[in-house]
């Protein structure tokens, strides 16, 4: 008789459960999944929902850093040698997060290929966003900026169908994150929703007409020269 064959380790079915060195939690709108000063000692997995992650400087002034979601990992400084957190977590509706203690981790990277696979996926992704982002906030007209980030939120460019931005992101929020004022995103959402390229039902559904804003280049050459005001309004 042949030996049975083990069966082939599946990450995502890992981190959906509990063991050893793993945790599942579920926060409600708004709880703190970890804060900035915190002990650095643990891996976390986004199973549902979205959460946001803020920086305060010395100076008390707050920015938001990213909003994470569905697949996305998030705490990986523990795994560099970072001894406390540099920034706070906190869920944006209701979400459900795996919690994976960091010996777990590096116990996992070393025997299983599936997992390091994933999380090395994870991370190049990272590095190629917060690139894009970088090169984003230098280049781009804050319009631009707000349109591609409503993409990102819904998932374009991601596997599978874009999504409606599901959590409740105020204009803050989003203002904090492409750099600008509340009043000019609420200025730049009221003309989106009147060119159809967003609806509200209940949520925010962002449609793929609003990558023509992306990809439109008014005035684009004379920014990079830095010959045009990257915030001024071409009507």
């Amino acid at each position: 008789m042949a030996p049975a064959t083990q069966s082939a380790f599946d990450p995502k079915a890992f981190l959906a459960s509990v063991g050893a060195g793993r945790s599942t939690m579920k926060m409600r709108a708004g709880q703190v999944i970890f804060a900035q000063g915190d002990s650095a000692d643990a891996l976390f997995y986004v199973q549902k929902g979205r959460v946001k992650v803020t920086t305060v400087s010395s100076q008390g002034k707050e920015a938001v850093v990213a909003i994470l979601g569905l697949g996305d990992f998030f705490g990986e400084g523990c795994l560099a040698g970072q001894p406390l957190r540099i920034s706070t977590v906190a869920a944006l509706a209701d979400a459900v997060i795996a919690r994976l203690d960091k010996a777990a981790v590096i116990r996992l990277l070393h025997e299983e290929p599936a997992f390091s696979e994933l999380f090395t996926a994870h991370l190049l992704a990272r590095h190629v966003r917060m690139e894009a982002d970088l090169i984003d906030q230098l280049f781009n007209s804050s319009e631009k900026r707000l349109a591609r980030l409503l993409l990102l939120l819904a998932n374009f460019g991601k596997e599978g169908a874009p999504q409606p931005v599901a959590a409740k992101i105020s204009q803050e929020t989003l203002a904090e994150m492409i750099g600008t004022t509340r009043s000019r995103v609420s200025f730049f959402m009221n003309r989106f929703r009147r060119l159809g390229f967003i609806t509200y039902n209940g949520h925010l559904e962002v449609h793929s007409s609003l990558l023509s804003v992306v990809l439109h280049d008014d005035q684009g050459s004379a920014r990079i020269a830095g010959m045009g005001d990257p915030d001024q309004d071409f009507d």
